[in-house]
This record gives C-alpha cells, sequence and structure tokens, in this order.
C-alpha cells in the first residue's frame, strides 16, 4: 500500500509537470460538481478529437447500481453503486459499496461496503450522492441516511452517523440524494426542512432544522457579506440559510409534481436561477430581504435529473420536455438554441466547452457557444440508462450508467 501510494504521488506531480511544461492546466473533481461546485472545470489541453476515430477506453469496472458521479483525487477514482441485482427482492442481502480505483489503471485500491437496500421505485435504485473527498477523508451519504467518514488512503473508517437513528429524519421518497458539501469545518446536507449539518473531523451534530422531508439538491454555498451561506433546494421551497448556524434567510415556494425537487440552484450575485420538470419550468429570482421576486418565468426550460451549468451569461442543460440539449440566456430566460435527441442527459463543462452524456450513452463534445448548437466530436462509449454527470480529470473522462458500468476513455492531448 505504502509503494501504491508513492507511485500514484510520483505520477501525480510528475503529470502536473507534463500539463505545465505543454501551457496546459488540470485538476482534481474531488466532490459533486466540481471543486468550485459550478459544473465548471478549469483543465485545458483535453483533445476532444481523440473520440473522432472511436474512444480509446483506458479501462471499464462495473461499480454497482446506482446513479451517483464519481469523485477523482490524488491519483485515485471514488465511487459508489449497490451489489443488488435488477429483481433481487432480499433486501437484507443489498449493499452500497464505495470503490477507490486507480485513476489511470482503474485497479482497486480498497472497497468499503455496508448493508443498504437498492430500494427501486421506478427507477432502479441504488445511492445518489457522490462522494466527496477533502484533505485525505471521503465522505458519503447513503439514500437511506448512512453518513460515513473514511480514511481516503486506506479505506478505514473514521466515523459513522445515521439521520434516521441519531437525528429521527426520514429520507423523501426516493432516499436523500444531495451529496455531502463541506463548507468550512461542517457537512452541510440538505436533511431534514431546511438543512442539516455535522461536524466533519468526528460527525457531531452542529446544527439542525425542523424534521419535515428534504429536497434531493445538493447544498449551494455562496459568500454574501463576510459569510457564507447555502442556497438550498428543499420539498416544496427554496431557501438560504447561514451555513454556520442553520439560520434561515430567505424563502421562496418552489414545487414541482411528486415534489422531485432534484436540481440545484445557481447563484449569482442577488440572484438564483432555478429549474425542475414535470410541468414546472424554470425562473430567475432576485433576493430580497426574506423574499425572492420573480425577474422571468416559464416553462420552456424544464431539467429533471440534470443541474445546469452556467457559462459566461447563459444557462446549459437538459430539457424534459423536448429530450434535448438547450442553452438559454441568463438574463432573459430567452432560448437560443435547442438540440433534440440527447434524452434526460446530464453535462459538464471545460475549456469553453460542453461535456455531454446523453442518456443513452452517447459522449458528446459540443462548443458552449450561444449562438447555435455546433459539435465537435461525440462517440458512443456506454449502453442503457445514464442520468449521471461525467467527470473530466488530467485527461480522462469517466462516466457512468445507472447498472453500474463506469469506463475511462483518454481525451489527453497529443503532448501526454
Amino acid at each position: 500500500m505504502v509503494a501504491k501510494s508513492f507511485r500514484q504521488a510520483v505520477y501525480s506531480v510528475g503529470l502536473s509537470m507534463l500539463m505545465l511544461q505543454g501551457a496546459v492546466w488540470a485538476g482534481d473533481w474531488p466532490n459533486w460538481r466540481g471543486p468550485n461546485r459550478d459544473g465548471i472545470s478549469r483543465e485545458t489541453g483535453w483533445n476532444p478529437g481523440r473520440l473522432t476515430d472511436g474512444p480509446k477506453v483506458l479501462w471499464r469496472k462495473q461499480i454497482g447500481i446506482g446513479f451517483a458521479s464519481m469523485a477523482v483525487a490524488d491519483g485515485r477514482v471514488y465511487a459508489i453503486g449497490n451489489t443488488a441485482q435488477a429483481g433481487d427482492k432480499d433486501e437484507k442481502s443489498h449493499s452500497d459499496i464505495l470503490r477507490c480505483l486507480d485513476a489511470e489503471t482503474g485497479e482497486e485500491i480498497w472497497r468499503y461496503a455496508y448493508a443498504s437496500s437498492l430500494k427501486p421505485d421506478g427507477y432502479e435504485g441504488g445511492p445518489s450522492a457522490t462522494p466527496t473527498v477533502q484533505a485525505g477523508r471521503v465522505y458519503t451519504l447513503s439514500k437511506h441516511g448512512h453518513v460515513l467518514c473514511l480514511d481516503a488512503a486506506t479505506g478505514s473508517l473514521i466515523w459513522q452517523r445515521h439521520l434516521g437513528t441519531d437525528h429521527d429524519l426520514e429520507p423523501p421518497r426516493w432516499g436523500f440524494a444531495g451529496s455531502p458539501v463541506i463548507i468550512g469545518e461542517l457537512i452541510v446536507l440538505n436533511a431534514g426542512s431546511y438543512g442539516l449539518a455535522l461536524h466533519k473531523q468526528d460527525g457531531r451534530l452542529a446544527w439542525r432544522s425542523e424534521k419535515g422531508p428534504s429536497g434531493y439538491a445538493s447544498v449551494v454555498p455562496y459568500e454574501r457579506q463576510g459569510r457564507t451561506h447555502a442556497a438550498i433546494l428543499g420539498h416544496r421551497e427554496l431557501f438560504g440559510v447561514v451555513a454556520a448556524t442553520g439560520e434561515v434567510l430567505w424563502k421562496h415556494p418552489w414545487t414541482t409534481m411528486h415534489d422531485e425537487n432534484i436540481t440545484d440552484p445557481i447563484v449569482v450575485g442577488d440572484r438564483v436561477f432555478v429549474s425542475t420538470g414535470l410541468g414546472t419550468g424554470a425562473a430567475l429570482l432576485e433576493k430580497t430581504g426574506e423574499t425572492l421576486r420573480e425577474i422571468w418565468s416559464h416553462k420552456d426550460y424544464q431539467t429533471w435529473m440534470d443541474t445546469s451549468v452556467l457559462w459566461q451569461g447563459y444557462i446549459y442543460g437538459s430539457d424534459m420536455r423536448h429530450r434535448a440539449l438547450k442553452c438559454l440566456d441568463l438574463a432573459t430566460g430567452e432560448v437560443k438554441w435547442m438540440q433534440k435527441g440527447f434524452g434526460l442527459g446530464t453535462l459538464m463543462l471545460a475549456d469553453g466547452k460542453l461535456i455531454a452524456l446523453s442518456e443513452a450513452g452517447r459522449l458528446i463534445v459540443a462548443e458552449a457557444a450561444p449562438e447555435r448548437y455546433n459539435e465537435l466530436a461525440s462517440a458512443q462509449i456506454l449502453d442503457g440508462k445514464c442520468w449521471t454527470v461525467p467527470v473530466l480529470s488530467y485527461g480522462r473522462i469517466y462516466a457512468r450508467n445507472a447498472a453500474g458500468d463506469l469506463v475511462c476513455v483518454d481525451v489527453s492531448g497529443g503532448g501526454l
């Protein structure tokens, strides 16, 4: 294990030096939505043209059923899935398994398993929250409320809590889905009516709200007047809290059919963009004291599973109404273009380019520009249902499907 850790450290340093020499920047993707929690990678020098003649798949791994995305840090990939097979009704035999894989080879470094039922309900089931890696530790949240803190290098358990047993919180219908978000010394979760926070060192409760149902989105930190706040899309409200205390600052009603508030809000200064599916639509709201006022709203952009990405004043994401990839003007709400055939796909952004995974498993790279849809490259990399956001890190794209097929595709630049 020591030798492997040393080899990974040397590899990371060496790769960083090569990228600096080639005027390229690359980095880890240690948590949901990346280091800045905005779905944008600052990585440059990667080459979408590598997909043109067929994808170069570096490795494949079966990680179990689920929808959680991947975290990449220190030469390792952290991915989670459930061991159950489709149609398996023996819940006592089900387990979630967090795997730590070598980012370059896919070799398993360690795994940690705990009892957790698959709980399919109109979908395949399994975990939805992406692992969070920070300061040598990895944090996870299961759909049933298990909160785990593990040593990122060895997989040994440091502490564990359960939102139900320890804090009397019931998961929403489809289970807890918001990824753990670290803000200072706290882990802030979309759990309970208006959130909950634990101390990241030992899992002690820092603050909690009422015991009502939560939404499925992840917490979104933002700075305001020298303090860190958090915007959260809850059960039937969009609201903001003081991250350190849980004090509720503002609220705005936001309801979606079947209470499926899934996507993260996007905070831009005093404004908040929000969009959900099933007929609800999108809106740009402005904070005014304890409430929000509507700047615009419409039903022409309805994101269901996929959180949008904001880039240079424009919103990019998948619209469930048309099963299409869309570009939206943030200031006015005007739809600039629509590309059908995307299904309920997902996307991130890097170097001014969209990295999108269609619902049917087609990896697409397109310009992030409002003038028109311009596809640069694409390749079929997965089969089955793909609702999970792909990840770019150090010239490799990691993507998975609901069944747990994880692939690593090479998009490195010519000099690497």
